[in-house]
């Protein structure tokens, strides 16, 4: 018997949202256990900063770049590379709960596997085509099954809730309008937008459907088998609509305004200034470069109270998360496998929460966005001590971990590193940078940056784009300037790290995917 891996993602969550992380709002005892008892990551950087780009490169331990799906509504191929076959041709058993998204979700004639397969009555789709030509289940899972935000569409979750609680279909916040753009409308006590009282038990909500579907799933395996369990909450990315009963675990009255607030429209507005000019347009709704930011909400409209409010339905969705998290430790536990199990924690990228008088997400390569919970609790079984690592480390480097958890050599094809289990291990292996891409047209607006993280700086270049010349850029020193508010790109004293930075950022630019894939689909 092997170490076994449960793989624990959320969906658009904040460092500060954990305990762990010097977050106190939401409790998350189970987390912060789990980072008591295991290696902490302070500065786990994603390689996209939006769902679809983020999740493939765990999958594949690829950049965007390398494997293709450089924006929303670029399907990942069904042949790319994926560590979850290589774990399944090592004699793994395999599983994805929840929320995939390596395939569009608007998808109303059900052309991609992952939202036609729970019509179909399947646990995967088999013989899929895989990246070394051969065949295997789909993406290397031999049972999905899948949930996202609400409770309309083809998934999985949908059609239990469809068949066990028809009535709880339109409790949700509706994701889009009738236009078929996300929707701006507001709700709860302060009209903030995305927000809605959902009368939903807390039993059939998604966030407890996804943890008692891995128990089940867990307990249909035998004792001796070795697996890989990805558990991904479709929490606490927008809407914010946990379940009405839950949500006086925190009084919003009460909630601390981030610190990254400024809490006067003058303060945000020079900030914004100071930054390249695509900030300042959405802040004024003049320019929305991503599909998942509701293309009729105004920033600058954004109230104190409402982003109270939004910020303690945000730790609810954490706190419900965590507990769920609690549930399946249970069982594992309770299977006899406790010794033996490797927990990772984290999600495919940040939420802006407020900073800088922002909300959600987009081509903004700052804390909000890029800086992600990671924990890691080795098995004990391992002997592995508890530690922090300061050192910047990617989810491009999950699939390599992995890996090596089970005895593999990381593939070929995976362009990250195994976690580093502490500062000095990471020194020794020369850790110290991580790249970060985005890529989007959308309404005509193509945005394009390159980021590296390195020695705490933050260093983006922009390519020419829409409302760029490819001459902008942002440049943070983290230790200075920790909440990012002083962009030093332009300063003449720190041109010489400007330098220095920008040619290791395009020196180690990796391989493009060719031919570039279509996107077919706006999410």
């Amino acid at each position: 018997m092997g170490r076994k891996i449960l793989f624990v993602t959320t969906d658009q969550q904040r460092y500060d949202t954990l305990g762990c992380n010097g977050g106190n709002i939401a409790r998350t005892p189970v987390v912060d256990a789990l980072a008591a008892h295991g290696v902490r990551y302070e500065r786990a950087v994603p390689q996209s900063v939006v769902c679809m780009p983020s999740r493939s490169t765990i999958l594949t331990g690829q950049y965007p770049s390398t494997h293709g799906v450089w924006m929303n509504g670029v399907p990942l191929p069904v042949d790319a590379p994926s560590v979850a076959a290589q774990l399944y041709r090592a004699g793994y058993r395999t599983a994805l709960v929840g929320k995939p998204h390596f395939e569009p979700f608007l998808d109303p004639f059900g052309k991609f596997t992952e939202n036609s397969l729970s019509g179909q009555g399947r646990e995967t789709a088999e013989n899929q085509p895989w990246f070394d030509g051969s065949t295997g289940p789909h993406r290397g899972f031999e049972h999905l099954e899948f949930a996202t935000h609400g409770g309309a569409g083809q998934l999985h979750y949908a059609r239990w809730l469809m068949a066990n609680h028809p009535e709880a279909i339109g409790m949700f916040y509706p994701v889009l309008d009738a236009t078929f753009e996300v929707n701006a409308a507001g709700g709860g006590d302060t009209n903030a937008p995305q927000v809605r009282m959902n009368a939903m038990p807390k039993e059939w909500y998604h966030t407890d459907w996804v943890a008692d579907r891995t128990i089940s799933w867990l307990n249909s395996l035998q004792a001796d088998d070795d697996w890989f369990c990805w558990m991904s909450f479709p929490d606490p990315h927008h809407p914010w609509d946990p379940p009405e009963s839950e949500i006086g675990r925190i009084n919003w009255h009460d909630v601390d305004l981030p610190a990254n607030y400024p809490t006067s429209a003058a303060e945000r507005e020079a900030v914004l200034d100071a930054k390249p000019r695509h900030w300042r347009k959405w802040y004024d709704g003049e320019l929305v470069s991503n599909y998942e930011a509701p293309k009729h909400w105004v920033p600058a409209t954004l109230t104190a109270d409402q982003l109270r409010e939004v910020t303690a339905l945000n730790a609810v969705e954490c706190e419900l998360i965590d507990e769920a998290l609690g549930r399946v430790m249970a069982a594992i536990s309770a299977r006899g496998w406790g010794d033996d199990v490797d927990v990772i924690f984290t999600t495919d990228h940040g939420e802006l929460g407020g900073d800088f008088g922002l909300m959600f997400k987009g081509p903004y390569h700052v804390d909000g966005l890029m800086r992600l919970p990671l924990i890691w609790r080795p098995a004990p079984s391992a002997g592995l001590q508890p530690s922090v690592v300061s050192r910047p480390v990617g989810l491009i480097d999950l699939a390599p971990t992995f890996c090596a958890i089970a005895g593999l050599t990381p593939a070929d094809w995976m362009q990250g590193t195994p976690l580093p289990v502490h500062d000095v291990d990471a020194d020794q292996r020369g850790i110290d940078c991580v790249l970060t891409e985005w890529d989007s047209e959308l309404f005509g607006v193509a945005v394009h940056l390159r980021t590296i993280t390195r020695d705490g700086w933050v260093c983006t270049a922009y390519k020419p784009g829409y409302v760029h010349d490819g001459t902008e850029g942002e440049l943070y020193n983290l230790a200075d300037d920790p909440l990012q508010r002083a962009n030093l790109w332009g300063d003449p004293a720190y041109a010489a790290a400007r330098r220095d930075l920008v040619a290791e950022l395009w020196d180690r630019q990796p391989p493009e995917h060719s031919p570039r894939l279509a996107l077919v689909a706006p999410v």
